[in-house]
């Protein structure tokens, strides 16, 4: 019997790199806890499944630059077209519980910085009660008086997990811009470290053993290889049309590959579950 994907969503970070001598990107990755129920040991972008709390009713209040019409046109294959606006809630709340980053701005547009002391200590208590599941994210955003900045994320990509497991995702890939101000900080439980590498090298690393990875990551480093400027990439993804990649495990030579849905053909190296 095949398990139903969860619908999820993820951003993947990218900054201008921190080498001025060197004209490229580079790309946020964290490293999942080897005790994960899903992919232990693995780099991936943060993200996670959607919440009811992501779409209900009153959430749109607190969200800017993408509306509830505007989200089900742009994502016409959801369930529910009111969870299409959700995909964005939970890409940004993910990103805030996993890796500390927050795309929101003030009542006056101002975007919110988390670098003062008294700001870094007041968020990361939102933070931990969010990761706890002792508070709501409605809570914190209705508290701070602030609103989530739905347009600093553009869509790039969309991937559903192979039938053949039981943990499935239907993912919404975004891009965006690392917000000034603001620092990446794993979370010490479901993430145990994090990275920022330019996409060709993190594909060296994935290649000599060094890291693990699964195909949609692969196939997101590789596009973003291609670009060397951060405008470049959020222009790329404003432009592209967007359909979803449904993989398949075959057995080739009695080896287990991965078949994208044009069949061009992956190694597989499956994830070694606790």
């Amino acid at each position: 019997m095949k398990t139903a994907p969860k619908d999820a969503a993820t951003i993947v970070l990218v900054r201008s790199c921190a080498d001025r001598n060197v004209s490229d990107i580079e790309v946020l990755l964290v490293l999942r806890n080897v005790k994960s129920s899903f992919l232990p040991g693995y780099h991936v972008f943060p993200g996670g499944a959607l919440d009811p709390e992501d779409y209900q009713s009153g959430m749109e209040r607190f969200v800017r630059g993408m509306g509830q019409a505007e989200a089900a046109r742009i994502l016409t294959d959801m369930s529910l077209p009111e969870k299409a606006l959700g995909v964005w809630v939970a890409a940004i709340r993910e990103t805030f519980e996993e890796a500390g980053t927050l795309f929101a701005k003030g009542k006056d547009g101002t975007p919110v910085f988390l670098e003062q002391k008294e700001q870094r200590k007041r968020f990361e208590k939102y933070r931990r009660g969010l990761n706890c599941k002792k508070m709501k994210f409605i809570r914190m955003l209705e508290e701070e008086e602030i609103f989530l900045s739905a347009d600093s994320l553009h869509y790039f990509s969309h991937w559903i997990t192979p039938e053949i497991f039981p943990l499935r995702y239907d993912v919404r890939f975004f891009v965006a811009e690392f917000p000034a101000g603001q620092s990446a900080i794993h979370d010490g439980e479901e993430l145990v470290d994090h990275i920022w590498l330019r996409p060709a090298a993190a594909l060296e690393a994935y290649s000599a053993g060094r890291m693990n990875m699964i195909l949609p990551q692969i196939m997101t480093l590789e596009e973003l290889s291609r670009f060397q400027t951060v405008s470049d990439i959020i222009a790329s993804a404003q432009s592209r049309h967007i359909s979803a990649h449904l993989t398949k495990i075959s057995n080739v030579n009695g080896q287990n590959v991965e078949v994208m849905p044009d069949g061009t053909v992956f190694e597989m190296r499956p994830p070694v579950y606790p």
